[in-house]
């Protein structure tokens, strides 16, 4: 745990205030901004930062919730669905991890969000239709539950960059409906990550608790902006948000090339 800096203050606020709003604006944890941002500027090694980012993202998904429920816009029972299997997906996942190729996994990973890229294009959700769970529904959600499970403990992903645009797609859910749940299937996952964390002492609380609050600030405004503006906009926003991971991976798959190929010369 660093000294709380002026700095140091400044940044985490900042990297808080930046992934509320897009936690709101997409459905997402928020960890595809903060991890990175923890690691570049701030020093945090990646397995304090993932369990730092976990934490932030209890109460920020509470607040992204609260907004979306006050337009009617989360389906508990699909959450709950949703969360039975990211909990059971998550320790298949991370008994994977030992198991598997990182290098293959990430390329995967690249390949899965340009096809869903694509989909999102040629998609334009409709929004105000009613959500009817039937047992094929509910088997389907089970499934995408596992996936997006398996995924987060493979390669730290959040589950609603897999969650939301399955529900869309997949399904047909509104795509404020599918953000909405995606926040609120979040919260008991990353509970239980802290958890799992702070007794392993990967978790910084002070830091965790500053990027949560700011994020709380920013959240609602995200979510304001995801249902003002068109389900095609919409699409467009998370599609670039998509393109931003998919650099991301295909960067860390190079570095981590380069650097094998560095060690075994």
């Amino acid at each position: 745990m660093g000294p709380v800096t002026r700095s140091r203050l400044l940044t985490l606020l900042l990297v808080g205030l930046g992934a509320g709003y897009l936690s709101g604006l997409f459905g997402v944890g928020g960890g595809t901004v903060i991890v990175p941002a923890l690691v570049a500027f701030l020093a945090f090694d990646r397995r304090l930062a993932a369990g730092t980012s976990l934490l932030a993202i209890v109460p920020t998904s509470a607040v992204g919730v609260v907004a979306y429920g006050i337009g009617g816009n989360v389906h508990w029972p699909t959450a709950g669905i949703l969360a039975i299997g990211t909990v059971v997906g998550a320790q298949i996942g991370t008994w994977l991890l030992a198991r598997l190729s990182q290098q293959v996994l990430r390329w995967a990973f690249v390949v899965f969000l340009l096809v869903v890229a694509v989909q999102l294009v040629l998609t334009v959700p409709v929004r105000g239709e009613d959500v009817v769970l039937t047992w094929p529904l509910a088997l389907g959600l089970v499934a995408v539950g596992l996936v997006t499970g398996v995924l987060s403990g493979l390669l730290g992903v959040g589950g609603g960059v897999i969650v939301v645009p399955a529900m869309i797609l997949l399904f047909g859910y509104s795509d404020l409906i599918a953000k909405g749940t995606s926040l609120l299937m979040m919260i008991p996952t990353a509970i239980s990550g802290t958890i799992g964390n702070a007794r392993r002492r990967n978790v910084d609380v002070r830091s965790g608790l500053l990027i949560g609050v700011a994020a709380c600030v920013t959240v609602t405004l995200g979510t304001l902006t995801a249902g003002a503006i068109p389900p095609q906009l919409a699409n467009v926003l998370f599609v670039a948000f998509l393109a931003f991971l998919v650099v991301k991976t295909v960067l860390e798959a190079l570095k981590a090339r380069r650097k094998a190929r560095g060690e075994g010369a």
